[in-house]
C-alpha cells in the first residue's frame, strides 16, 4: 500500500475530492465515481473513472509536490 501524503483538497479537510502525493512517485485523486457505462466508453479492469472539479486541478498547479 502506498504511503498518501494530502497535497490539495477543495474543501480543506480531505473528505472530498481531493489530490495525494505517494511515496511512490506518483498521485491519488479522490473524486466522485463514473461508472463506465454512464460514461458511454470501456475502462480496462483494475482502472476506474473519478471525476474531479476543475478547481481540485488548479489549486493542483499552485501546490508545493
Amino acid at each position: 500500500m502506498p504511503k498518501l501524503t494530502l497535497v490539495t483538497s477543495v474543501c480543506g479537510n480531505g473528505s472530498c475530492p481531493t489530490v495525494y502525493k505517494t511515496d511512490r512517485g506518483t498521485y491519488v485523486v479522490q473524486g466522485y465515481t463514473v461508472t463506465p457505462q454512464t460514461a458511454g466508453i470501456e475502462v480496462p479492469n483494475g482502472e476506474q473513472l473519478v471525476e474531479i472539479p476543475a478547481d481540485l486541478l488548479a489549486a493542483l498547479t499552485t501546490a508545493s509536490a
